[in-house]
């Protein structure tokens, strides 16, 4: 039997689930960086560019007082910036573990699930094209 047909009665039912629950954890790793991605281009640009004055003025001469005090007197921009770093921070924890000791049983039984209730809805779920495509 040449490679090609066994390889394709390998890919049975079980096979073609694991890629679909590869695919839905792929696209939630993409969403979740497109969400750090948006909050740096909106939230991001907004906060530093409320610290325009005190980053010029730590340009020139950086001291511990003037970040604090630049943090204290702009605090909606600092709110901003600590938003965005937190949340990129949070994503990379997230997706280093994820790549270092693999999936926690937790979130491979969400993912399993997850792929059951998409194919389960069939093509009017959303999430149906990304994760259910042949």
């Amino acid at each position: 039997m040449p490679p090609r047909e066994r390889s394709q009665m390998s890919q049975g039912p079980e096979s073609e689930f694991r890629q679909q629950v590869e695919r839905l954890h792929r696209f939630t790793v993409v969403m979740r960086w497109s969400v750090v991605l948006f909050l740096w281009l909106t939230v991001g640009i907004w906060s530093l560019w409320g610290f325009r004055y005190e980053i010029s003025l730590m340009g020139e001469h950086f001291t511990w007082a003037a970040l604090r005090y630049g943090i204290l007197f702009n605090r909606l921009p600092a709110i901003g910036l600590a938003l965005c770093i937190a949340m990129t921070l949070s994503v990379l924890y997230w997706q280093t573990r994820n790549i270092f000791w693999g999936r926690s049983p937790r979130w491979q039984q969400r993912l399993e699930k997850q792929v059951l209730r998409i194919r389960q809805q069939g093509q009017g779920h959303p999430l149906w094209h990304w994760v259910c495509r042949q």
